[in-house]
């Protein structure tokens, strides 16, 4: 950010007070900009044994599947915005279940929350945003083309919890290999105190 959006002067990057991280503030009008994760609201879409899923016709991963799923919008529930996408992306209308996988990829700050859910009917097709979708049972499903770690992680945790007749919510921090990053925050009044 180089601008504040609320009168137009050039931000700096500082640890205003009371907060523990950098952020762009205005010293024109004081306005501190927050800057926070992005969401991806999506579906696992199901129909008997297969799942449903996307060829994407644009970038990133053009060409590769994915389940349907997008960055949610404001104004709506995370629910709406995974029904929102299968209908743009496959043109398919869900019955919603459950929150199935959540995961966090603090490097690129987004946040995925992916439900399960089971198709209302056959008639789906591709939206603006698929070359083409296809229900797929898991001997099929094209494991070397999907697009996006999550997808093939919640692909596989589903086709494992099918055998047992369990599907618990899966939630996990995914970093970027070569890091070695744990989920352990320490407010900053205990950090102080201990040394």
């Amino acid at each position: 950010m180089k601008f504040c959006s609320n009168c137009g002067t050039g931000v700096n990057l500082k640890v205003p007070q009371g907060d523990d991280r950098e952020r762009h503030i205005c010293p024109e009008c004081d306005t501190i900009h927050y800057h926070n994760p992005k969401i991806i609201a999506g579906c696992l879409p199901i129909y008997e044994d297969k799942v449903l899923l996307c060829r994407r016709a644009i970038q990133p991963r053009h060409g590769l599947w994915t389940l349907p799923a997008g960055f949610m919008e404001n104004g709506e529930s995370t629910e709406e915005g995974a029904l929102r996408e299968c209908w743009e992306e496959a043109q398919a209308e869900l019955e919603l279940h459950n929150l199935y996988t959540m995961y966090s990829l603090p490097q690129i700050n987004q946040v995925y929350l992916l439900f399960k859910g089971e198709l209302k009917n056959l008639d789906f097709g591709p939206g603006p945003e698929s070359l083409e979708v296809e229900l797929f049972r898991e001997d099929q499903i094209p494991w070397k083309e999907i697009a996006f770690p999550v997808m093939k992680k919640t692909l596989r945790h589903y086709f494992s919890d099918v055998s047992s007749g369990s599907f618990p919510l899966r939630s996990e921090a995914l970093y970027m290999p070569g890091t070695d990053k744990k989920a352990q925050f320490v407010p900053p009044a205990y950090k102080d105190k201990s040394s």
